[in-house]
């Protein structure tokens, strides 16, 4: 019982099997959706508003800088949704394995990524 244990945890040498880097992506992409709903309700609000509001909408999200992060933010509920599915279908008992967990866990990455890349081209 004289085992010397480490008294800080060195998160960086850590070496997360791809299922645990989904896992907290999915809470880092639930965490980004949350944090940017009320600018999503805003910019609702403004689309909504009236026709002045809504074309001073338009012109600020043109700008490059804002079509990038509301990329992001398309990453960011896609991944959640298709990491989502993945949790169901967990739960119910299927791809509990861990090949089938990882393999899960591939899909999801590519599947997110593949779909935001497909509808970011699309709505640029």
């Amino acid at each position: 019982m004289n085992k010397k244990r480490p008294k800080h945890l060195a998160l960086h040498q850590i070496k997360l099997p791809l299922p645990g880097i989904v896992s907290i992506l999915h809470r880092v992409s639930g965490l980004l959706l949350f944090c940017a709903l009320p600018l999503l309700l805003l910019m609702l609000q403004y689309s909504l508003r009236s026709i002045e509001t809504y074309t001073q909408l338009i012109a600020v999200l043109s700008h490059p800088l804002i079509k990038v992060m509301l990329i992001g933010l398309l990453w960011a509920f896609l991944h959640h949704f298709c990491a989502g599915i993945r949790y169901l279908a967990i739960d119910l008992d299927y791809g509990v394995r861990l090949a089938q967990a990882r393999a899960s866990s591939k899909w999801v990455i590519f599947v997110s990524l593949a779909l935001t890349v497909l509808i970011g081209v699309k709505l640029w």
